[in-house]
């Protein structure tokens, strides 16, 4: 809010600024300085030149002065002289990729014998072809990574030119006769120069910055705008505009269908020197009956937070019909035979292809013995954009079971009944992962929703104060907001209701990458393309609605270990509550309180104990100023915990060197805590919270335990856990032979 406030106030100043001032003007605000003229000059030869190129059909690639003519002319003459056919035979000929459409196969001749061929990859050893105005690499690191590398100068060789002899002809000889002793010409392009080249734009309504500020970036990055709606590529608009109404383009646009955008399009495809797709940034596709709606990794995270938190989980576990389907709501289960569910999610994250999808299938029977199979494959986090269908097979079952096993080998590259039995699967090349399901229902569906928690509390025999605590640990909103932090939070794959198989295979994988990381790449390629590999799997196998290149032990620990132990924890208390408050049951939290297995007791606030324990807080933690705000601590409840995962207190009495120690727990991991007991940290890492490997770190500091708390200012409640810790027999340590400094030297 804050920040749109500004943004029309600056508009609104420059707005009322004659046009000839607002260019004299803008130069200061945007540097303080001019921008170079040969920045400026080559803005009508790139537009023409481009609108040439689309006429003639000729290739994308584009010099400067003599050698952009040389190479049209160049262009021009080879495709008067040969074929499509005799063109791919010359690339196969000098090592070239030959395949792909004719288009394709003339550019890529036409770039060989002007440029030089082109050697391979650098980093994977994969075909290197020209996309655009870049060279990208079509190759992969791994079956789980695709390469990334691109250039505008990629590595040639300075081989002459081999021609077949079927090929050969008048032209050919003459033109190879004239290149011999000659060195092939460097390809010169300004990158920036065609971010928007071929694009036409129109700037629509009041924006955060000048209509001329935005048609001077366009222009200097070989765009062009028009006033008219008719004809451009594009609208580009503010958000706060279109919640106006939007002005009388903007209205054009919305009639002719015609992309309307926001500012952020501009800003990112220069910031990421590449034209961005526009459906990314659409922002009008949603308020009309056919549109395609906003991608939750392009809503502001605050955004993208309110709209999960709110949503509904279509998918709660390995026998949960998707919502989607709408089969649910006619009585629909998840069909079986001869002990398999069939039922399947599937993931992939590919970071270099900016790819991010998910795929759902499911044999869904109706009460009417009529089988249907539900299909659904898209962008996770776009649903609009999504390939949805509800297939019916009536009586046809093994039609339906074998539509199922072809999809999922399409998708996955393995057979269905292999991975569901034994858990068998090779990942393959692009391919999606499956994620392993549980049988159950995951804790943002099984657990109370808000206006459950007071029905519950109100029927509930225990004692007011652990109902308390209860309503919290088996309500899902500390599951929800855990998942949101970690933006994996998505509603049609159940997180939180994984097999024990599924996250074992996270943690092993976990401990493979920091093995690995030790002796990471030093040379930068090579180890972009290592982190990219990690953070491809990490997110295939808990898949996130914003992915990202993940570097350094730091994200390591805060993003993946911490991550997935969270993940873990959130598993077993979905196991644990299972869905006990959407049941008959007059009383669910005690019934969750006795799976839970262990004594809560309330501590009375008069009790030595509770004096005792808040003035340990008191003595150990220290407030934390942030400008002119101090954070402290106060204590609310304090229950007294006795769990069968833990030795008895009269067991933990005869044992020696006992101290009371704080450990910081996020309160979506206190539930499995209190069931199962403390875990160690799953691995060892050089940073705070890792560093003492697989322990559990505890501390006499408050403020230090606090840090592990995760609260927030809209949730400043969080759990502190106050632990008889037993340090164990002392262990002397001798440097030296007792008594040898009183010995006198021979």
């Amino acid at each position: 809010m804050v920040h749109e406030t500004r943004s029309r106030t600056h508009a609104t100043e420059e707005g009322k600024t004659a046009p000839k001032k607002q260019k004299e003007e803008h130069k200061e605000q945007e540097g303080g300085q001019e921008r170079p003229s040969k920045n400026k000059k080559p803005v009508e030869p790139e537009a023409e030149t481009k609108t040439k190129k689309h006429k003639g059909g000729e290739s994308e690639l584009d010099g400067k002065d003599n050698a952009t003519k040389e190479y049209t002319d160049f262009c021009k003459a080879i495709r008067e002289h040969l074929s499509a056919e005799d063109m791919r035979k010359i690339l196969e000929a000098n090592g070239q990729d030959a395949s792909g459409s004719e288009d394709a196969v003339v550019s890529s001749c036409e770039d060989m014998m002007f440029y030089g061929p082109l050697e391979k990859c650098p980093i994977c050893g994969g075909q290197l072809e020209c996309k655009g105005w870049k060279y990208k690499c079509t190759g992969k690191y791994s079956e789980w990574a695709s390469c990334i590398f691109s250039s505008n100068s990629p590595p040639r060789k300075s081989d002459p030119i081999k021609v077949p002899e079927d090929v050969s002809n008048d032209f050919l000889n003459k033109w190879l006769k004239q290149q011999e002793g000659k060195g092939y010409p460097k390809r010169d392009v300004d990158e920036e120069a065609h971010i928007f080249s071929g694009m036409m734009v129109a700037l629509s309504g009041r924006m955060s910055r000048s209509h001329a500020y935005f048609k001077e970036q366009i222009l200097n990055h070989g765009g062009q705008v028009n006033n008219s709606v008719l004809g451009v590529t594009c609208v580009v608009a503010s958000p706060a505009e279109r919640d106006k109404g939007g002005s009388g383009g903007f209205a054009e646009a919305l009639e002719r269908g015609t992309p309307v955008v926001s500012e952020n399009w501009i800003v990112d495809s220069m910031q990421k020197k590449e034209a961005q797709p526009l459906a990314a940034y659409d922002i009008v596709s949603d308020v009309v009956p056919e549109g395609r709606g906003l991608p939750l990794d392009k809503l502001d995270p605050s955004e993208e937070a309110i709209e999960t938190l709110a949503a509904e989980l279509k998918l709660a576990g390995k026998r949960s019909v998707h919502k989607d389907s709408k089969l649910d709501k006619d009585g629909g289960c998840i069909f079986e035979k001869d002990g398999i569910i069939y039922n399947c999610a599937c993931s992939i994250c590919d970071l270099g292809s900016e790819t991010n999808q998910l795929c759902i299938m499911q044999l869904i029977m109706l009460p009417e013995e009529h089988l249907h199979l539900f299909y659904k494959k898209g962008p996770i986090g776009h649903d609009q954009m999504a390939e949805e269908r509800v297939e019916d097979f009536g009586i046809r079952v093994n039609d339906a079971i074998m539509e199922f096993a072809r999809l999922f080998k399409e998708v996955t590259g393995n057979d269905f009944e292999p991975w569901e039995r034994e858990k068998k699967f090779e990942k393959k090349s692009m391919k999606m992962y499956p994620l392993d399901m549980d049988v159950g229902f995951d804790v943002r569906h099984g657990g109370a929703a808000l206006r459950q928690l007071g029905a519950a509390a109100a029927h509930c025999k225990l004692d007011p104060a652990i109902s308390f605590l209860l309503k919290q640990l088996c309500g899902q909103e500390i599951y929800r907001y855990a998942l949101t932090e970690m933006a994996q939070d998505l509603p049609d794959l159940p997180i939180g209701m994984l097999t024990d198989v599924h996250l074992k295979r996270g943690e092993e994988v976990l401990l493979e990458w920091i093995r690995d990381a030790e002796p990471a790449p030093e040379s930068r390629l090579a180890a972009d393309a290592f982190w990219i590999e990690i953070s491809n799997k990490w997110f295939t196998l808990f898949p996130t609605t914003r992915p990202y290149i993940m570097r350094g032990f730091e994200q390591i620990a805060d993003n993946v270990a911490s991550g997935f132990e969270t993940i873990r924890d959130i598993n077993d208390a979905s196991h644990l509550i299972g869905d006990a408050f959407a049941s008959t049951l007059d009383d669910p939290l005690s019934e969750c309180y006795k799976k839970l297995g262990c004594s809560i007791n309330s501590v009375p606030e008069d009790s030595e104990d509770y004096k005792m324990i808040v003035k340990y807080l008191e003595k150990t933690y220290e407030p934390v100023k942030v400008d002119d705000v101090v954070y402290g601590v106060s204590v609310d409840r304090i229950y007294a915990v006795e769990s069968s995962a833990f030795p008895s207190y009269n067991e933990i009495k005869k044992l020696p060197n006992k101290v009371l120690l704080w450990c910081g727990t996020r309160s979506s991991n206190l539930l499995r805590h209190l069931h199962r007991g403390f875990l160690p940290a799953v691995c060892h890492l050089p940073v705070p919270g890792y560093m003492f490997g697989r322990a559990i770190v505890c501390s006499d500091a408050a403020a230090e335990a606090a840090r592990y708390g995760y609260t927030a200012v809209d949730r400043p409640e969080g759990y502190l856990v106050l632990a008889v810790a037993s340090l164990g027999e002392e262990i002397k340590e001798i440097t030296g032979t007792p008594g040898a400094e009183v010995l006198d030297p021979p």
